[in-house]
């Protein structure tokens, strides 16, 4: 018997069966053939039995020949990745709800639709997730990607243990370890990384880890110093506190304003008072932006003072 090559391919994983309606005139056609039974003496009960009877296969025929969700093409670019359980030899193509595996020899490129493409490093596991219009996501479970994307803003999605990237039209790189934690790296444009209301704005050439159950951590730039690098990991994640931030005030540059800028909202009253005055000896605060307004976090004024800030970046 030749396999239908419709029908779903490798072992499906826990939650990918979609939710879905029966095929139209499935029950139609059910009713007919009881209908067509003698009515004058009504129906018996294996008349019922044969009709109800048909209804898996019905279902299966229906599963097998529906019409599978988008997907994206896929190249492999060294070794044999896997998309399911099936190797790609030179190319092949993920759908919605499969995952990309590639082992320590392996290698491959996804077109991300037609806005970009996402090369997927050795030791990956990353997921298809929606392949729409205005919306392109990924999950990266493990391992490292990186993506190129010419799009306008918030299309492209790639979701991990401890965050959400959304692009901002740009170029980076993502990794994820076996714990969940993460480090995204910009090369063009910027990325929002957000979790459950926390947010960090990651510029080009800027850095920021992430960690479960925390969310992302606070951008740097990659030639901040180590002493800076350090004590934000401390404040982020090491429960640091006023110590960590006041270490960062010590190390911090001009360009280390993006760092403080994200540290304003993560303080209370006093330390605020203490970053926003090294921000201010940094550099002067712009024309629309009050003291008054970034002490009390207006999101506007913030705003204004970041996009000012960003030019001399």
């Amino acid at each position: 018997m030749m396999r239908d090559e419709r029908a779903p391919q490798g072992p499906l994983e826990p939650g990918e069966l979609p939710l879905a309606s029966p095929p139209e005139g499935m029950w139609e056609s059910i009713l007919a053939s009881v209908n067509a039974a003698p009515t004058r003496t009504g129906l018996r009960w294996w008349q019922w039995a044969a009709a109800f009877s048909a209804i898996p296969g019905l279902l299966v025929v229906w599963y097998a020949t529906r019409p599978r969700p988008g997907g994206w093409e896929v190249m492999a670019l060294k070794g044999a990745p896997m998309v399911n359980s099936e190797r790609v030899a030179a190319a092949g193509k993920i759908r919605v709800g499969e995952w990309l595996r590639t082992d320590g020899a392996s290698r491959a490129r996804i077109e991300v639709g037609a806005i970009g493409t996402v090369e997927v490093e050795p030791n990956s596991q990353i997921r298809l997730l929606a392949a729409k219009p205005n919306e392109h996501r990924l999950e990266l479970k493990r391992g490292e990607i990186s993506a190129v994307v010419s799009a306008p803003p918030r299309l492209f999605f790639v979701d991990t243990p401890a965050s959400t990237a959304v692009d901002l039209g740009c170029a980076y790189t993502m990794k994820t370890d076996e714990s969940g934690s993460g480090l995204l790296q910009v090369t063009t444009g910027w990325v929002s990384l957000e979790w459950k209301g926390r947010e960090s704005m990651v510029p080009a050439g800027a850095r920021c880890r992430t960690r479960p159950g925390t969310g992302p951590g606070t951008p740097y730039f990659t030639d901040a110093s180590e002493a800076l690098q350090d004590a934000l990991a401390s404040f982020d994640f090491e429960d640091g506190g006023a110590a960590a931030a006041e270490k960062v005030l010590r190390e911090a540059r001009f360009r280390d304003t993006l760092t403080l800028w994200h540290l304003l909202s993560r303080v209370g009253p006093e330390e605020r008072v203490r970053i926003l005055d090294r921000m201010i000896q940094l550099t002067p605060l712009p024309d629309g932006v009050s003291r008054e307004q970034a002490m009390a976090l207006d999101k506007d004024t913030l705003q204004r003072w970041m996009q000012q800030l960003a030019w001399k970046w």
